[in-house]
């Protein structure tokens, strides 16, 4: 069940639209900001509140990387496997990455820390190879920078 605060934050961006059920995405977001994922049960309450069906919920949520369908740790890494920082290092910055975390690609840290996903394209190709952690966006990365990064997160 949606809480009363989703709701209202559901009803605030569904405003926007000319109708409920396109406000989807931003329903989506509302709940994982709320959770940290969106569970099945939520993609359900998201399509009776938004009118919709839940497969309609569901497709969009499978679509979009942003969108965590399963439970992830405190912490979300993004690295950019694009072509462009794969020639400039994203394989050795993934090994270095799950090395240092103790986890392969998809993988959350024991402690919940963080989790380790790919995404295809950051937008950064200038500055690759990049990375994205909780939002914010690392670029020209290296062994030694992305262990600077880590240490920034509890």
């Amino acid at each position: 069940m949606l809480t009363p605060e989703e709701q209202r934050e559901i009803e605030e961006e569904a405003a926007h639209y000319p109708v409920r059920r396109a406000a989807c995405i931003d329903a989506l977001r509302v709940v994982q900001k709320h959770r940290g994922w969106v569970s099945d049960e939520s993609v359900r309450d998201i399509a009776e509140f938004l009118h919709t069906s839940p497969e309609d919920i569901d497709s969009v949520a499978t679509f979009y990387n942003l969108i965590f369908r399963k439970p992830v740790g405190r912490h979300v890494i993004m690295i950019c496997d694009s072509v462009s920082c794969w020639v400039m290092g994203y394989d050795k910055m993934r090994d270095h990455l799950k090395s240092r975390l103790g986890v392969e690609m998809g993988q959350t840290t024991s402690d919940g820390r963080f989790t380790l996903l790919p995404v295809v394209c950051l937008g950064a190709c200038d500055r690759a190879p990049t990375m994205i952690v909780d939002g914010q966006l690392h670029a020209n990365l290296d062994p030694a920078k992305i262990d600077q990064i880590l240490e920034r997160y509890e």
